[in-house]
């Protein structure tokens, strides 16, 4: 605030505030339906909401001691956050990699694994479900909408939760940032964690102020913040 600041307060906030500034536990079937989609499947969100060309590969034949993982996508903001949060989950271990950036955000990544007993990943089902994550996790590392919340206007941003209970971060300052570069208004906002389809979410839910912003299309809005939280801008 700068100049405009006069004096301020801080003090620690007591219970009777907390209790009734919670996130709401539950989120509308529709939302849940529409953007917490784990499945693969030719339905994804358009490619301006995606990451492109995510190709994940696994070799057991170049060491004797680890399964080499080979993957090729777009680059972005925490890309390398969310390979290990993905294997971390997964209980794998990483004895070492490469990684390569080429022209046009194209990234190309070697990474040595082993299973937390010292072997390799020999079992196909394994291989499959380990593959079929890390590509969805690349693809769409975190989910962004705008919705109807009544008759205003809600802008809600959504990125899993580690096993280790760990958020993402730096979210909700890129979600105020590509708000801002609109010239778009917060009227409230709520962070809470929810559990949908076995698995535990981080949700940003942002009621805008539509007074200012009214004339910005929703896409825009989609797309602006989807790109700030991939470094895209």
């Amino acid at each position: 605030m700068q100049d405009a600041m006069i004096s301020f307060n801080i003090e620690k906030v007591g219970p009777e505030i907390t209790a009734c500034c919670q996130a709401s536990p539950y989120l509308p079937s529709a939302i849940t339906d529409d953007i917490f989609n784990l499945e693969m499947s030719n339905d994804l969100p358009s490619v301006s909401l995606t990451s492109n060309n995510v190709c994940v590969t696994m070799d057991n034949s170049l060491s004797p001691a680890h399964t080499l993982v080979q993957i090729v996508c777009q680059d972005h903001k925490g890309l390398l956050y969310d390979i290990m949060r993905t294997l971390k989950d997964y209980n794998i271990q990483i004895s070492y990699g490469r990684f390569y950036i080429k022209q046009g955000r194209k990234c190309e990544i070697d990474l040595f694994i082993m299973q937390s007993d010292g072997k390799k990943i020999v079992d196909p089902s394994k291989q499959t479900a380990l593959s079929s994550r890390l590509k969805m996790e690349l693809l769409q590392p975190l989910r962004v909408t705008v919705v109807s919340r009544g008759p205003d206007t809600e802008l809600l941003v959504a990125n899993p939760v580690e096993l280790s209970s760990k958020g993402r971060p730096l979210v909700f300052y890129d979600i105020t940032l590509a708000l801002k570069m609109l010239n778009t208004c917060i009227f409230s906002a709520e962070i809470g964690r929810h559990m949908i389809r076995d698995r535990e979410w981080e949700v940003y839910r942002i009621l805008l102020d539509e007074g200012a912003s009214s004339s910005i299309p929703r896409r825009k809005v989609e797309e602006e913040v989807w790109k700030r939280l991939m470094g895209w801008e």
